[in-house]
């Protein structure tokens, strides 16, 4: 790399000193370097999705979450080679379609389709070339027309990955990496968001009204809801749109949208959202199982780090800062319910054994040999949690040593286990507890 490199929408380059994220253990200079030079690589060369599927290539939320807890050098180039073989080659750019890009119909042409990741990811290099970040962000997400809404809605798609993608560019200061989730965000559908976070926002007292509950009490309202609870069901393919907003649509819409925040209510929220997810997560449960994880659970404890980065962004309106907040604890809500409103057995998360502290579950997170970066995600995001909460957490679900606790069961369940059989899918089931098995969104 030339001494000049700074990070710019095309390069990507760490400098610890004020790249290493919210939450970071030991981050060294040698590996920000290789990490900077494979994140480059895998831009270049490599499709956001690595199958016809759609499939996402998660070597960026990987690389960054282990260079994030302390990892050498060597961890980083395992990590990428790890993952580096099934990966997709990129598309050629086609100038002409990311010129014509520019006008409003053009952009929308290309929209929802993969083969246009490549063509995506150039056009919006260009607009944070031109305008910086933070300007892109507010024309191309928060704008509140057709295009901006359209694309808000599926930033919110395939499981929240262009979302999680976008952040972790915001989180360490990568204007590469938000373009990657921008394009990531363009190829994806936005059915969820036409069918459930803009008729809830509707529903909702306004964007940025003080909420009367807190997710906490809104989880406990969808347990409570019959309708449901019975509204997905283990044969469904795809059990957010086949179950939940095909069977019990009004019922969730009517409790997702009560959930609000105002700007004095950032700081608790956030707790609140946090301390949340990582309870649901970690307390479905079967007392007779041994502790496991579930994959989809995890994402929403995977992306709550990114909170604390959103709310402290300079560039970032009051106005989208807290949409965002409302959209995902939204989204954290509707992804309880699709796995089948598991029931939370708290204490079997309290009494389990703490075998290792911190620093020993990053080295683990950080050196598993198949991991694609689920779990080092998961690791930092529940350390990070733990910090948010401190001092606040005495009428939160998950408090006191119960982090280190979670810590340790998220290594200890995937630990010598090959990447399908590291989480459990769908918790709510009792076939997902027999089969420990496959199951799709």
């Amino acid at each position: 790399m030339t001494s000049s490199a700074s990070a710019s929408a095309t390069k990507i380059h760490l400098v610890p000193a004020t790249d290493s994220g919210v939450f970071n253990a030991g981050v060294r200079e040698d590996t920000a370097r290789v990490t900077s030079e494979l994140l480059q690589d895998d831009m270049e060369k490599h499709h956001v999705f690595f199958n016809d599927m759609g499939f996402h290539n998660h070597i960026p939320h990987h690389l960054l979450s282990i260079y994030a807890l302390g990892a050498s050098p060597e961890h980083i180039k395992n990590a990428y080679n790890q993952n580096v073989s099934y990966q997709r080659p990129a598309k050629p750019v086609d100038p002409g379609v990311v010129q014509s890009m520019c006008e409003v119909d053009g952009f929308r042409a290309g929209l929802g389709m993969e083969k246009n990741y490549s063509n995506y990811l150039a056009f919006f290099q260009g607009e944070i070339d031109a305008k910086g970040v933070g300007d892109v962000l507010a024309e191309y997400l928060f704008a509140g027309d057709e295009r901006a809404e359209n694309m808000l809605c599926r930033l919110f798609g395939g499981l929240i990955h262009p979302l999680i993608h976008l952040c972790f560019g915001l989180e360490f200061n990568q204007p590469a990496i938000v373009a990657q989730g921008l394009a990531q965000a363009a190829v994806h559908d936005d059915w969820l968001g036409r069918a459930f976070f803009l008729p809830a926002e509707k529903m909702s007292a306004g964007v940025g009204v003080a909420g009367k509950k807190s997710l906490l009490e809104l989880l406990n309202e969808c347990r409570a809801e019959k309708t449901l609870v019975d509204s997905v069901k283990w044969a469904d393919s795809n059990k957010i749109k086949d179950g939940v907003m095909t069977r019990a649509p009004e019922q969730m819409l009517k409790i997702a949208a009560q959930f609000t925040v105002s700007e004095d209510q950032v700081e608790e929220r956030l707790a609140d959202m946090i301390n949340t997810v990582v309870y649901y997560t970690s307390a479905a449960q079967r007392s007779t199982r041994e502790m496991r994880l579930d994959f989809f659970f995890i994402h929403c404890v995977n992306s709550s780090i990114f909170l604390s980065k959103i709310v402290n962004l300079p560039y970032l309106g009051q106005r989208s800062k807290l949409r965002l907040m409302e959209w995902k604890g939204r989204i954290d809500l509707l992804m309880y319910v699709s796995r089948g409103t598991p029931e939370l057995f708290v204490d079997e998360v309290a009494k389990y054994p703490i075998k290792e502290d911190w620093p020993q579950i990053f080295e683990r997170a950080v050196s598993h040999s198949t991991d694609d970066g689920h779990l080092a995600k998961l690791a930092r995001a529940v350390a990070h949690g733990q910090r948010v909460c401190q001092g606040i957490e005495n009428k939160m679900p998950i408090n006191g040593d119960m982090w280190l606790r979670i810590g340790n069961i998220a290594v200890d369940s995937t630990v010598g286990e090959g990447q399908n059989g590291m989480w459990i899918r769908s918790t709510g089931f009792d076939e997902a507890w027999e089969s420990q098995g496959h199951d799709h969104m």
